[in-house]
C-alpha cells in the first residue's frame, strides 16, 4: 500500500494494482505460474517483492509494472512469506520446504540458507536496524536469526506448542508479535524468551492469519492531545477484524468486516488506514478516525482478488510506551 496505489496477490497468480483513494483496477501483474501467498515492499517504494507456489520470487517495477529479469530461484517448495531488509538490499523468505534463506536482491543470489525447522516456516520478517531475522513455523518454534553469521541467536517456543503461524517484529525491535493457531496472538519479550502479553478474542484455529501494529489516540491539530498508545490488530476466522491495545490486551474495537476467514490486516501509519483481505475475495480499505474507531463505509473497495494481501507496514515513529521506537 502506498499514498496513491495498493497492490494484492492471488490464488490466480496475478498481481493486481489499485487506486487506493477510489477502489479502481488499474493494471494486473503476471508472470507467475502459480498462487502468490505473499508480497513485500521495498523501503524506498520503487520494488515490489512477490513469492509464489511456483518457487520462486519475483521483483517488479512499481512504477512501470514491470518483473525484473531475473527472479529468485532456490526454494524446493511454496514460498509462504517475505520481508525486505530496512536497506532493501536483502530480502528473507521462508517456505513449504522448511528452510529460511537469505537474499542478495541486487544479485538474485542466496546469500544464506538456514534450516530453520521442522515444518513448513509460515513467517518471517527483518528487525528494524536488520541485524535480526525472525520466524516461524509449525513446529510451534519461533526462532530468532544474527544476519551476518546465520546463527540461531534464540528459539521461542510457548507451553502449549501451538503451530506459529505468522511473526513480526514490533516497531522499536524489543518484541516480537505471533499468531498461533490456538486463536491467541502473543507478544514476546525475546531477548528474556519469555512471552509478556497474550491477545484473545478472535478465532484462529484453522488459517495461517496475519496483522500488524499501529498507533490512535492522538488528534493532530487539536488542543489537549490525548497519549499515543500503540494497538494491534489481527482478522478472524469468524470474519472480524479485532484491534486490541498492547499494554492492557483490551479489545478496542472489533468489527464485522469479511464474509468468512479474514486472512490478512495491515496498517499505513502515515495514513490511518487499514488494509484487509479474505476468504470472500475482497480486499478493503478502511479509514481511521480519531481515537483509533474505524470509517467503515469510506474508502472501501470489494472487488473480486481471489487471494491474500500481504503489505509492509510502515514503521511507526511515535511514543507509544514499549512498542515504538522512542522507548
Amino acid at each position: 500500500h502506498t499514498e496513491t496505489n495498493s497492490f494484492s496477490a492471488a490464488a490466480d497468480a496475478t498481481i493486481r494494482i489499485w487506486s487506493t483513494p477510489t477502489g479502481k483496477h488499474l493494471q494486473t501483474l503476471t508472470g507467475h505460474l502459480a498462487g502468490i501467498s505473499t508480497l513485500a515492499w521495498s523501503p524506498d517504494g520503487r520494488t515490489l517483492a512477490s513469492g509464489s507456489d511456483d518457487k520462486s520470487i519475483r521483483l517488479w517495477d512499481v512504477v512501470t509494472g514491470k518483473p525484473y529479469p531475473l527472479p529468485l530461484l532456490g526454494h524446493h517448495n511454496y514460498i509462504y512469506s517475505i520481508a525486505f531488509s530496512p536497506k532493501g538490499n536483502m530480502l528473507v523468505s521462508g517456505s513449504y520446504d522448511e528452510a529460511v534463506f537469505l537474499w542478495d536482491v541486487r544479485a538474485a543470489r542466496v546469500m544464506r540458507s538456514l534450516p530453520a525447522h521442522a515444518d513448513p516456516v509460515g513467517g518471517v520478517d527483518f528487525i528494524r536496524d536488520g541485524t535480526l531475522i525472525v520466524s516461524c513455523a509449525g513446529d510451534g518454534l519461533i526462532r530468532v536469526w544474527d544476519t551476518a553469521t546465520g546463527q540461531c541467536l534464540r528459539t521461542l517456543v510457548h507451553e502449549d506448542n501451538a503451530p506459529v503461524s505468522s511473526v513480526r517484529f514490533s516497531p522499536n525491535g524489543k518484541f516480537v508479535l505471533a499468531w498461533t493457531l490456538d486463536s491467541c496472538v502473543r507478544l514476546w519479550n525475546y531477548v528474556e524468551g519469555r512471552c509478556v502479553k497474550t491477545y484473545q478474542g478472535h478465532r484462529n484455529v484453522r488459517f495461517s492469519l496475519g496483522g500488524a501494529f499501529g498507533v490512535y489516540g492522538e488528534e493532530e491539530g487539536q488542543v489537549g492531545l490525548r497519549e499515543k498508545k500503540a494497538f494491534a490488530v489481527s482478522g478472524s476466522e469468524t470474519g472480524e477484524i479485532l484491534w486490541w491495545d498492547v499494554q492492557s490486551k483490551e479489545v478496542l474495537q472489533r468489527e464485522m468486516a469479511h464474509e468468512g476467514c479474514v486472512l490478512g490486516v495491515d496498517t499505513w501509519v502515515k495514513d490511518g488506514l487499514a488494509v484487509s483481505c479474505g476468504l470472500d475475495k475482497t480486499v478493503r480499505i478502511w479509514e481511521r478516525v480519531p481515537g483509533l474507531e474505524m470509517d467503515m463505509e469510506g474508502g472501501m473497495f470489494e472487488e473480486e482478488v481471489n487471494g491474500v494481501l500481504k503489505v509492509e507496514v510502515e514503521e511507526d515513529r511515535g511514543q507509544t510506551e514499549g512498542i515504538d521506537e522512542g522507548n
